[in-house]
């Protein structure tokens, strides 16, 4: 009989950390380059400027998210690998203390405390670190930091992102191009907001909202920038 036959339940946990980073690389590859070159725009810049400053914020950014992500994630796994070293002094030094405090752990789930102390005992004969990493550090396979991960899942997201505003604004007519690389920013960003959600089994209408109505604001902020700088040049 298959898993679906007996209603296994279709948890999608398993894509935190790849999701987080694409949205986030994604979102912010739409956002820093349409808001970077509607300033530019706005400030009456030529067309050579407009391509110099999208390519160049294209691969800052990309380099940055990817830097970044790998930097903070590769911090994350540091701690966690001082934390499992911790663990594993611990149960050298004090096994019997230790099957004590998981055991401690499951009480504090409901578990009454003749079964605790059993299931504590039968997880340390079958592995006492994974059973501490799992339940008193929560430390799982499905959360365990992954910084080369990170950093190419954001930086491949953010290029794919910050080429949509980044085209829309190059090959547009001069007399629309800032209304309709903000459109194509914005629609762009609809639609991330709907698959990020969809994927992660979140409630798509909010998510799209969010992030629509926060990157309008910073579209505003540098074309209101760009128009008073080239307005005093």
């Amino acid at each position: 009989m298959s898993l679906d036959a007996i209603g296994a339940e279709h948890h999608r946990s398993h894509r935190a950390q790849w999701l987080r980073a694409a949205v986030l690389g994604a979102n912010d590859g739409i956002v820093s380059i349409a808001s970077l070159v509607i300033g530019v725009a706005a400030a009456k810049g030529s067309h050579s400027a407009l391509t110099t400053a999208g390519l160049a914020g294209w691969v800052a950014g990309a380099m940055s998210m990817a830097t970044g992500e790998y930097v903070s994630v590769s911090s994350q796994r540091d701690t966690e690998h001082a934390d499992i070293t911790l663990e594993r002094e611990a149960l050298e030094r004090n096994r019997a203390g230790e099957t004590r405090e998981l055991a401690k752990i499951y009480e504090g789930r409901g578990v009454t405390p003749s079964v605790a102390r059993e299931v504590a005992e039968q997880l340390m004969a079958h592995d006492d670190l994974g059973a501490h990493m799992r339940d008193e550090l929560g430390i799982t396979e499905i959360t365990t930091a992954r910084p080369f991960q990170a950093a190419w899942t954001s930086a491949l997201a953010f290029t794919s992102g910050a080429a949509l505003p980044l085209f829309a604004m190059l090959l547009a007519p001069s007399s629309v191009r800032i209304p309709l690389t903000a459109l194509v920013a914005l629609m762009s960003l609809l639609c991330l907001g709907v698959v990020g959600a969809r994927l992660g089994g979140a409630p798509p209408t909010r998510a799209a909202t969010r992030v629509a109505f926060w990157s309008s604001i910073a579209m505003m902020l540098t074309w209101g920038i760009g128009r008073i700088v080239g307005a005093n040049i």
